[in-house]
């Protein structure tokens, strides 16, 4: 995968950028703690052990390599504490900015507080924490991946029945956002389907226990939405199990919508074993999370407004922006459900097509 950018926003030949709203631009000289003409950066990443941040972690030194930033990388696993002490060895390693994905968005305050302290910019990937300050957030409408799914189990379904949620872990504003924006638009436009809502902490193991046991109570589920590609090896196996794993022409077929867009989904589509996805742009976020941080570093800022690159920035308190990154539902047929427009799985735009 090739990246361009430009090496700085303001550049004159940016006339494409006017719908990026820059209102400062840093000079024409080497960017602040710039050594050997290039800049040091911290990256924090959150797990190795999903194909979506297995993923994240290869495009990211991909990314830094494009903008001429050097990297120092820690992974917290998932875990806040040995985030707060990864933070702490890029401090003593004297970064000029860090690039982190909290999973606690509540817990990360008294760091980025520290950050701030030491004039650090952060941006966060995937994640917004609850408070304190950052100078970007990139991820894309985590309620909106709700409103997909529920949009198309509703029609799969035709408006009743039965369905799973596997929600990730409501200590993060992603298992928050897309828990309620499900619930939300199945209440208002699918009101006679049940949705049982199962909190599993982002644990593959743990949601499909409990996927086993509303399936046992409740033989007449008919869907799944899977808040993460977290939970696909153990759902297509505990549907096997019960004989449920069939295509989408049986009428004993469980329909299944995930969230990431990885290879393995995509796979899984066009074979019939699940049914829709959406692609959290593991890509971009790489590209975006190292470019707000190159930014930060050279003094630019930014407004609320549309962007060049199909993505809207928002501001969703004082002093935190978000750049909300296109995220398509993805479906075998690429049509569109309860309004929703899809991608078909073997479209070459999505990053899980093109990994190599």
């Amino acid at each position: 995968m090739k990246l361009r950018f430009t090496r700085h926003a303001c550049f004159a030949g940016l006339g494409a950028l006017t719908v990026l709203a820059l209102t400062a631009c840093g000079g024409s000289g080497p960017a602040p703690g710039a050594s050997g003409g290039s800049t040091v950066i911290g990256v924090d990443y959150p797990r190795s052990d999903t194909d979506f941040w297995n993923s994240y972690i290869k495009y990211t030194p991909e990314s830094a390599k494009e903008l001429g930033l050097e990297l120092k990388t820690t992974n917290s696993q998932n875990d806040v504490a040995k985030l707060t002490a990864n933070a702490q060895t890029f401090i003593s390693q004297g970064v000029k900015g860090v690039a982190m994905a909290p999973q606690d968005t509540a817990a990360i305050a008294p760091t980025l507080a520290q950050m701030d302290a030491k004039k650090i910019p952060v941006v966060t990937v995937d994640t917004r924490p609850d408070t304190g300050k950052v100078y970007m957030v990139v991820r894309a409408d985590n309620r909106a991946y709700g409103e997909k799914a529920c949009q198309f189990l509703g029609t799969k379904l035709g408006g009743k029945g039965k369905v799973v949620m596997l929600q990730g872990d409501l200590a993060s504003i992603n298992g928050r956002d897309r828990t309620e924006a499900f619930n939300a638009c199945m209440k208002k436009n699918y009101p006679a389907i049940k949705v049982f809502g199962e909190a599993t902490n982002w644990d593959g193991a743990l949601a499909a226990q409990k996927l086993q046991t509303d399936l046992t109570a409740h033989p007449d589920i008919k869907g799944v939405y899977m808040q993460s590609s977290f939970a696909l090896a153990g759902t297509l196996q505990v549907l096997k199990q019960k004989n449920l794993l069939v295509g989408p022409e049986d009428k004993k077929h469980v329909f299944i919508v995930s969230n990431d867009g990885i290879p393995e989904e995509l796979k899984d589509i066009g074979e019939g074993k699940i049914d829709a996805t959406v692609s959290q742009p593991a890509d971009l976020y790489a590209k975006y999370a190292l470019y707000y941080l190159k930014a930060a570093i050279d003094g630019k800022t930014f407004k609320p407004g549309k962007t060049d690159h199909d993505s809207t920035i928002i501001q969703v308190r004082d002093g935190v922006l978000e750049d909300q990154l296109s995220a398509p539902l993805v479906t075998a047929d690429g049509g569109t459900y309860g309004g929703v427009p899809s991608l078909k799985s073997d479209d070459s735009s999505l990053w899980g097509n093109n990994l190599g």
